[in-house]
């Protein structure tokens, strides 16, 4: 997966929801469309997946070996 520079990065592997959910909502808030961000969990976040659909948001998701869901985001 082609990965977007360091700062739009997310690790929220070890964080408890919401967390993961309200950064990434507000990191998605800074970029400007066709901007990406990667965001990196340990399971799969479906209700976000709902909610960028209905934003208008792509995304690709890629699992990892270790676990890790890598979900490239695009605005």
């Amino acid at each position: 997966m082609s990965r977007p520079s360091p700062e739009r990065t997310l690790d929220a592997r070890y964080l408890e929801p919401p967390g993961p959910f309200v950064q990434t909502m507000e990191m998605l808030d800074t970029l400007t469309p066709g901007e990406q961000m990667l965001l990196l969990l340990y399971r799969e976040p479906h209700p976000l997946y709902r909610v960028l659909q209905q934003n208008g948001h792509r995304w690709a998701v890629e699992l990892l070996p270790d676990g890790t869901f890598e979900i490239l985001i695009t605005c």
